[in-house]
């Protein structure tokens, strides 16, 4: 076998092993809490969205819903016919903050340089090129309250939250419901790792 098509073949497989990681599950990390005491023996029961009147026909809304189903699912929940026949009444909140560090954050802050691309220390021991842009973080942060329709009472409460380079999906946002909600009825109100397999 000549050593050109033994090359070829190597990268296709590189290639062919690339696709199948890109089309596999990924993790997604979350910093979790939750709080309230979920009443003993109680089951999950069903649930319904309770929405302001801001939130009524909101288009965001409907989408911050759909990401959170699965992951109330999960958690032993069945939706309800409608509101009124609810065991349960679940309010969702999320947000999404976009920032940049700041060169000055950087403790060898002297070595940077403004300009769209600019030489700039990356590392331990390493310096390149480096665009600003990829400097921008986002930290996408969920919440989730559970009230007794009957009483309004406050059940449980639960928040979620992590950042990355991008502001995130739908997908993202339900593993981060689902990070939410992992360990329902539990509560731990001390800030913690929880880490949610999803599928592409």
């Amino acid at each position: 076998m000549s050593t050109r098509r033994s090359a070829l073949i190597g990268l296709t497989a590189i290639a062919a092993a690339a696709l199948s990681a890109c089309s596999g599950p990924y993790h997604v990390a979350a910093d979790a809490k939750s709080f309230g005491q979920w009443p003993d023996g109680r089951a999950a029961g069903t649930y319904a969205f309770d929405r302001l009147p801001s939130q009524q026909g909101n288009k965001r809304q409907d989408e911050l819903e759909a990401a959170a189903r699965a992951a109330l699912e999960k958690a032993g929940f069945k939706p309800a016919a409608d509101a009124k026949s609810a065991d349960v009444l679940v309010s969702l909140g999320a947000r999404i903050s976009a920032y940049d560090p700041a060169p000055w954050n950087d403790p060898l802050w002297w070595r940077w340089r403004g300009g769209l691309m600019s030489w700039r220390y990356v590392g331990p021991y390493r310096a390149g090129w480096r665009d600003p842009f990829w400097d921008v973080r986002y930290e996408r942060a969920v919440a989730v309250l559970l009230r007794d329709r009957a009483s309004g009472e406050a059940l449980y409460e639960a928040h979620a939250s992590n950042d990355g380079l991008s502001s995130g999906d739908g997908a993202l946002i339900g593993a981060l419901f689902e990070a939410a909600l992992a360990e329902f009825p539990k509560s731990n109100p001390e800030s913690h790792r929880v880490t949610i397999q999803v599928a592409r």
